[in-house]
């Protein structure tokens, strides 16, 4: 409305100026109802909890599938090698059955198959001899299977990789086996083979748990879990060469210190859970991006003046440091420390001010508290200014508590921490899984003792953590 027309309404009387403003309140009151968000519109609930009819339409695709036209096309590379050779040929046509004579050419198909797998079974005749040295029996170890075991080790690696670092639940690898492999196997005993072959491991996880204490940067996180249907949580302990999990019924800072020890002399990188102000450590790098989350959710519920302009300002504040920090090889040494004390003065000026805004406080108490510890990356480059590698690290196992259920047992639930913390150790390490756990039982088998987790046979020498 402009305000001619606001006039020439004032002057029309009284009973046209009143129907039009309880039509203006009216149209209002419609928008807030519809711009109003629902509990389920909250930006961090997760799109699996949210029911189907609730989300909005998904939008047609815009971008048409494949290369764009006149690119060359892609397709499966022929093999290098050819195991067998087929000559498909006609005696009569397949439309008028009318005889036929020579082929007039030929041409040439591959095709790539797994051959239909059916179990090796092998019988060990193992000769037992009488050392008169030692004055008892002695015999040739078998490096095929554990002892006492029915199932090699091959398999045995290979079921654990599909639960402990696919996620697969327990009966679906079992009837995947059972069906597709004809290998028969049952739950139970498959479990039991797992914990045995994570009491075997336990070094290795052991000297996971040392390194990640002597470690110069370190993520951590936690997440969620179950034990026999109680409240547990799992912690993760991460870089870009290990990955250690446990899984505590406390999320309290015991577990930190436990792992950690009392001071821990590396950078931590977390976000602002409680807990990890418990710890002492060399320098904190806490997440910024949580920092950012949290004003995002609370700027859709919470609209005062005054928090619009406290966020506004702590938002650029936050922006411009990870700009800065992507732009240091950029800068001048002297320009990039001067930008850097800019950074930490106008924190400083923010928190500051005197606030009345309950949300307002709420993170200026945050920021008072970690005001040295937000911005360590600038200083140190091999810091990251988030937990995304924590976090990363964590998701697989969050995929899995959703299929599996978490443990029904301590037992289950330490041979988790043990084979999940390998199979990502070394996923981390860039080896292969698979053939590297299947050496060091061999080793074990041999020896009764494991490598070093870092072990490569080729070379015949530890690696360095």
């Amino acid at each position: 409305m402009t305000e001619e027309e606001a006039i020439a309404l004032y002057h029309s009387g009284q009973e046209p100026t009143v129907q039009k403003l309880l039509e203006l309140d009216r149209r209002v009151k419609e928008l807030e109802e519809t711009s109003r968000p629902t509990s389920s519109e909250d930006p961090s609930t997760p799109s699996g909890m949210k029911a189907p009819y609730e989300k909005a339409p998904s939008k047609g695709r815009t971008k048409k599938p494949g290369r764009k036209k006149g690119h060359p096309g892609v397709r499966r590379s022929i093999p290098e090698s050819v195991d067998e050779i087929k000559l498909h040929t006609l005696t009569h046509c397949p439309q008028c059955l009318c005889p036929l004579g020579e082929s007039i050419s030929t041409r040439e198909r591959f095709t790539e198959d797994l051959p239909k797998v059916k179990p090796h079974t092998t019988k060990h005749i193992i000769e037992i001899f009488y050392c008169t040295s030692c004055h008892q029996p002695v015999e040739a170890p078998v490096e095929e299977a554990l002892p006492k075991s029915t199932i090699g080790i091959h398999l045995l690696i290979q079921t654990a990789y599909l639960h402990f670092y696919l996620g697969l639940p327990l009966r679906q690898i079992v009837a995947y086996f059972n069906t597709c492999l004809s290998f028969p196997l049952t739950p139970g005993g498959l479990a039991l083979a797992w914990q045995r072959l994570a009491g075997i491991l336990l070094p290795w996880y052991e000297s996971l748990g040392m390194l990640a204490r002597t470690s110069s940067l370190l993520h951590v996180d936690e997440t969620g879990w179950r034990v026999l249907g109680k409240a547990y949580w799992l912690w993760c302990f991460t870089n870009e060469k290990i990955a250690y999990y446990l899984i505590s019924p406390s999320r309290a800072s015991p577990v930190l210190k436990q792992v950690l020890g009392q001071f821990f002399k590396g950078i931590l990188i977390c976000d602002f859970f409680g807990a990890y102000n418990k710890i002492t450590a060399f320098l904190k790098q806490r997440c910024l991006l949580h920092l950012l989350r949290d004003m995002i959710r609370t700027s859709v519920f919470h609209r005062t003046p005054q928090w619009r302009c406290f966020s506004k300002k702590l938002k650029r504040l936050v922006k411009d440091a990870l700009r800065l920090g992507l732009r240091r090889c950029e800068l001048p040494p002297e320009v990039y420390h001067n930008r850097c004390h800019l950074l930490r003065d106008r924190l400083a000026q923010l928190i500051s001010q005197t606030y009345q805004d309950r949300q307002c406080l709420r993170l200026v108490k945050r920021l008072k508290r970690h005001q040295n510890e937000l911005f360590t990356f600038l200083e140190h480059p091999e810091v990251a200014a988030d937990n995304n590698h924590a976090e990363r690290m964590i998701r697989p196992a969050v995929i899995a508590r959703k299929n599996s259920y978490c443990n029904r047992s301590q037992k289950g639930a330490q041979t988790q921490a043990i084979l999940m913390s390998i199979f990502r150790t070394l996923h981390l390490q860039k080896k292969d899984t698979i053939v590297t756990l299947e050496e060091a039982l061999k080793i074990y088998c041999q020896k009764g003792s494991l490598p070093s987790l870092f072990y490569q046979p080729e070379m015949d020498l530890p690696l360095a953590a």
